[in-house]
């Protein structure tokens, strides 16, 4: 019997992430899904690969190479600040009875809250 579990996901959907491992280290993009099952994430023009799509004349799909992003791990990003332009943990602190994201180096609060 195989228990699900959420992994904890420290981006969201929109933020400005930059690779810090792997193939496209040091690439910035903007996330584009988030799975909170399995800890993996979409950027935008990060860790593309080429998949062969088989044609579907009945749905008017057309066949040849695609190039798409595929997910990777959310630990191999780092958000990047708006306020300060840089890549940076975050912490939670509570404004106004709402838990909110702050950015560790210039203290200022993350958009999509």
């Amino acid at each position: 019997m195989t228990k699900e579990t959420k992994k904890s996901v420290h981006v969201k959907t929109g933020d400005s992430v930059m690779v810090i491992a792997g193939k496209d280290k040091g690439k910035k993009g903007n996330v584009k899904k988030v799975d909170s099952k399995s800890g993996k994430i979409v950027v935008e023009g990060v860790n593309m690969v080429t998949k062969a799509q088989k044609a579907q004349p009945m749905a008017g799909i057309q066949g040849g190479l695609i190039k798409m992003e595929a997910p990777l791990d959310s630990s191999n990003v780092m958000i990047v600040c708006p306020a300060c332009e840089k890549p940076t943990r975050i912490k939670h602190e509570i404004v106004d009875g709402k838990k909110v994201r702050v950015c560790k180096k210039c203290g200022e609060q993350l958009m999509n809250d």
